[in-house]
């Protein structure tokens, strides 16, 4: 089971996730929304297609698009729509 933790909770947690480029994507439905803040930024990935981004906000810490998710990935990442990745201090546990 790999699990999402940033300050000190537990942000997500699932056995479904999908490594892609050594970062686990979790299932929507297994992250806890009530730490994601919606942020206006976006990438662009050359293979992945738009990236969006989430602030994680956690007992008034907030960290800035800590959280990423493809709404519309390119067809070589299909498995990922839906999905949800972490980083910048987010500790995921495998």
């Amino acid at each position: 089971m790999a699990k999402a933790v940033w300050n000190g909770k537990t942000i997500a947690e699932s056995d479904e996730t999908v490594i892609v480029e050594g970062n686990h994507y979790f299932p929507a439905d297994s992250v806890h929304a009530e730490y994601l803040a919606d942020s206006s930024t976006h990438t662009r990935c050359p293979w992945k297609g738009k990236a969006s981004y989430f602030d994680l906000v956690v007992d008034g810490q907030v960290n800035r698009d800590a959280a990423w998710y493809y709404p519309d990935p390119m067809r070589a990442a299909g498995k990922i729509k839906d999905y949800v990745a972490f980083w910048r201090g987010v500790r995921v546990e495998a």
